[in-house]
């Protein structure tokens, strides 16, 4: 109250013509009174400043951070596809001599990252990120973790969907042994393990032995791709063929890369 007051009093005096000694003193004085409010209220008001400034350009922020993520995102994910190229074409190579088998070492890989599980009692797919657009197309090989993943059952434009070997619905030929005897793998749903068929009964097999595609004419995938390690086998008394149980190449529960192989059966 005694500042208002002081302030309506110079400029009554200031009006009136006069004292502008006195005047000028008292302005000082009065700014000298006031300069702790001012600043008290520049201190307030130039944070909300600052917020609202900020708050206008949040949006433009958070977009450009989102381009920066799915950039180092797809960088990630080549060089991860580079890595596992660089890994993959010797073991193939190793696998096809030792299996007799034609080599899928020439094929082009599309590196795709995975977006989706979909998995139930029986079946089991995956959604990644690339589709008809980036040539990807029905049947073609899904690769991925050091082994088969799957195939790709649905191709979208720049989407698909891919049936994982443990689908129920999933067979894959396969050989195994020296020099390559045949077997074909099937699915039994998310997180059973896979069962082969038409072995042999007593056939030797050890917990460990390595089954690859097969690659035959006609066959549903390129050869010398690991596919699943025996984890059991045993003959029963009156059985016609080897109960075996294997587990994917491939850890098929943490996919995050995986890459589809352009290539289609031989016609």
């Amino acid at each position: 109250m005694v500042l208002v007051l002081a302030s309506i009093t110079i400029i009554t005096l200031d009006a009136r013509g006069g004292f502008h000694r006195i005047s000028s003193g008292a302005r000082s004085v009065a700014a000298d009174a006031f300069s702790p409010v001012r600043t008290a209220v520049d201190d307030i008001i130039e944070p909300v400043g600052s917020f609202l400034a900020g708050a206008v350009h949040y949006g433009a922020l958070r977009q450009q951070n989102e381009r920066l993520q799915q950039q180092l995102d797809q960088l990630n994910m080549e060089k991860a596809s580079q890595s596992y190229v660089q890994q993959s074409l010797t073991q193939l190579k190793q696998l096809s001599k030792v299996y007799n088998v034609p080599c899928a070492c020439n094929l082009q890989p599309v590196a795709a990252e995975v977006t989706d599980y979909g998995t139930s009692n029986f079946a089991a797919t995956i959604d990644i990120s690339v589709g008809r657009a980036d040539g990807v197309q029905l049947g073609m090989p899904v690769v991925g973790g050091g082994g088969l993943v799957g195939q790709v059952v649905q191709a979208n434009h720049h989407t698909a969907t891919v049936r994982l070997i443990t689908d129920g619905q999933s067979t894959v030929d396969a050989v195994y042994g020296t020099p390559g005897a045949y077997a074909e793998i099937d699915g039994q749903g998310a997180g059973n393990p896979l069962s082969a068929g038409l072995i042999p009964p007593n056939t030797p097999l050890a917990v460990g032995e390595q089954f690859v595609t097969s690659g035959l004419q006609g066959a549903e995938f390129p050869g010398g791709i690991p596919v699943a390690t025996v984890t059991s086998a045993r003959t029963g008394v009156t059985s016609s063929e080897e109960t075996v149980t294997l587990r994917p190449t491939a850890d098929l529960d943490h996919l995050r890369y995986v890459e589809v192989l352009i290539w289609g059966p031989p016609t």
